[in-house]
This record gives structure tokens, sequence and C-alpha cells, in this order.
């Protein structure tokens, strides 16, 4: 059973990931902290009494299931409204920054010119821009392996797939990226 601190010290931990992750799938910024924000109520309302090692699987699925919500929630609230000037840009202003993803602490970049820390800015932008530009389970199923570091099983269980499914929405991602990514001259 997790303690009050446990489950806090939990949220604090994934907060920050499940932001930016709800932001490569909604493409808003107040929209993705809504759903983090819902998806951390959730789980401390309805989870918090489950054991620690739960918590990430459940977390997991909980912001999957607020996404999909959400998704479900714009596309009846977009059939209700015929005016496009009711619809609300998702995208336009927004000015999410892959680069606050670093740790700026790590030292690793001190020695670092200006001109390098230039380039591996505009390829982690890049880098961004591509992932948003894949579809949403690939998308999903990506972030989740790579950025959550999920393994395939945790990330089906998270996606409600099979593992085969998780492995095809991966492997297309990844494909899709590294071709994208040489396009612009990119190599990893």
């Amino acid at each position: 059973m997790a303690s009050e601190s446990e489950l806090t010290e939990f949220l604090k931990s994934v907060e920050k990931r499940a932001f930016k992750r709800s932001v490569y799938h909604v493409r808003n910024e107040e929209s993705a902290l809504d759903i983090v924000q819902e998806s951390m109520m959730k789980l401390a309302e309805h989870y918090g009494h489950k054991p620690v090692d739960e918590l990430p699987m459940l977390f997991q699925r909980i912001l999957s299931n607020c996404t999909l919500d959400w998704f479900r929630r714009q596309k009846v609230q977009n059939a209700l409204f015929s005016n496009l000037s009711d619809f609300e840009s998702s995208g336009d202003d927004d000015d999410f920054n892959l680069l606050e993803t670093l740790d700026a602490s790590s030292g690793n970049d001190l020695g670092e010119s200006a001109e390098s820390l230039t380039d591996r800015a505009q390829t982690l932008r890049s880098i961004e821009t591509e992932i948003q530009q894949l579809p949403g389970r690939q998308r999903e199923a990506f972030l989740m392996r790579y950025w959550e570091e999920m393994d395939v099983a945790e990330t089906a269980a998270a996606m409600g797939c099979s593992q085969g499914s998780v492995k095809t929405h991966c492997s297309r991602a990844v494909a899709a990226l590294g071709k994208a990514l040489k396009a612009k001259g990119i190599r990893l």
C-alpha cells in the first residue's frame, strides 16, 4: 500500500514526462496540463491505496484513457460548432520546447561551443517536429517505449492492445522517423 509521501514522490517523478507526452499527443499545452492533472487526480482518488510498484502502470493507463477522452470530447465539440472561427487552433502558438527536458545541471555542455549547442537545439527541434507528425498510435507507442522506457508488455497494457501491435507501431514509428530525419540530413 502506497503511503501519501510515496504517492506524492511518484507523481512528482512522472509529471514532466507525462506533460511532454501529452503535449505531443494533443499539441496544446493547456489541454495537456489538464489531462495530466486529471490523470494524477484519478490515480490519487481511485488507486492511491495500491502498492507503489503498481502505480506506474496504473498511471500510464489512466493517462492514455484521459487523452482518449480528451480527443472524444474534441470530436464532439467540433461536431457541434460549424463555424471555423469557433475552432481552437492547436499548435500555432505552441512554444513547447524539447530542450527543457535536458538537465542543465549535468555539466555535459559546459565545454561545447555556441555552434554545437545551436546544432543540437536544431536537431532536437527537428526530431520533435517529426515525432508530432507520427500517427497517434505510433506516436503513443513510440513515446511509451522510448521516452517512458516501458517494456512491450507494459506498453501493450497501457495502450489496451496486443504486444504485436506495440511492436508494429514502434517499428513503423522508428522507420518513419529515420526516413524523415535522414531526408533532413540528420544521422542518429
